[in-house]
């Protein structure tokens, strides 16, 4: 399995992905999940992958070649020339699905599912960042300033902190520091998810970056992060008042009668009835 996690912000973008692969307790490897496609001053593409390995790399291998076909005026678009990145994202649809063609029918008399999700990120000179998530038809959606990031993979375990602290006007460094929150989460929570991992900060209109970090367990900034995240989650659990049972002095008492509905009957013979 994996976590990946990309964020679209007014100051730029953050992508972050985690490399373990896993067919079995015995059997752990790593695989990078992210690829950078960067074209100096003119265009910036990062590409995030989970879900089954061959299909993803297959996927990935193709996408450099894929062609669709301009509907105005018949040009061939790649990710190299699209115009727009909802064209790029077009692209990648498509390599999405010729990969389905291909291969689709074979899994499925194996008893593999087509399965693979996708984050697909960045800037093409002309436009503004944009982020998508792509589906295993081929299909997207566009991340937008009420939903500014995608999660594929394990990525329940690290929901919670992107969705307290994340709006489009958090600063880069600071969604950084939260994505790299929520993948410690997710480490402590999901064995299947695994060190190193890749770290890639976008500046908006730069069309290039040099904030290009592999994290592995010796990483003195992630070690201080995964430390004091532990002890001041620790801390704040403790300065929470424990629930007041026995009539003891309290501000928030739990001991009341809620307004809509009635306290849980308990069934104490066999003829008691649920209501």
């Amino acid at each position: 399995m994996t976590y990946c996690v990309a964020i679209k912000l007014n100051a730029g973008l953050v992508f972050l992905s985690d490399s373990r692969t896993n067919a079995g307790l015995d059997q752990i490897s790593s695989f990078r999940k992210m690829m950078v496609y960067e074209k100096a001053g003119e265009r910036f593409m990062v590409l995030l992958s989970a879900g089954n390995l061959s299909i993803s790399q297959s996927v990935r291998e193709i996408l450099q070649t894929t062609q669709i076909t301009d509907e105005q005026d018949g040009e061939p678009i790649t990710i190299w020339n699209a115009r727009s990145m909802f064209d790029a994202a077009r692209v990648l649809g498509a390599a999405v699905r010729h990969v389905h063609e291909r291969d689709g029918a074979a899994l499925k008399r194996s008893g593999v599912d087509f399965n693979v999700s996708l984050v697909f990120g960045g800037q093409i000179q002309g436009e503004g960042m944009r982020l998508f998530q792509v589906y295993s038809a081929g299909n997207f959606i566009e991340a937008t300033s009420e939903t500014p990031y995608f999660q594929v993979g394990e990525s329940k375990y690290g929901k919670p902190v992107l969705d307290r602290v994340l709006t489009p006007e958090t600063p880069l460094d600071e969604a950084a520091k939260c994505a790299l929150v929520s993948m410690d989460s997710t480490l402590k929570s999901n064995l299947s998810v695994g060190l190193p991992m890749d770290l890639v900060v976008y500046e908006v209109d730069r069309f290039t970056t040099d904030k290009i970090v592999c994290i592995d367990e010796h990483n003195p900034y992630f070690r201080m992060l995964h430390d004091s995240w532990g002890q001041k989650l620790r801390a704040v659990f403790d300065s929470i008042e424990d629930p007041a049972w026995d009539g003891e002095s309290t501000k928030a008492p739990i001991l009341v009668n809620p307004a809509r509905s009635k306290p849980l009957k308990k069934i104490t013979t066999r003829h008691d009835k649920l209501i």
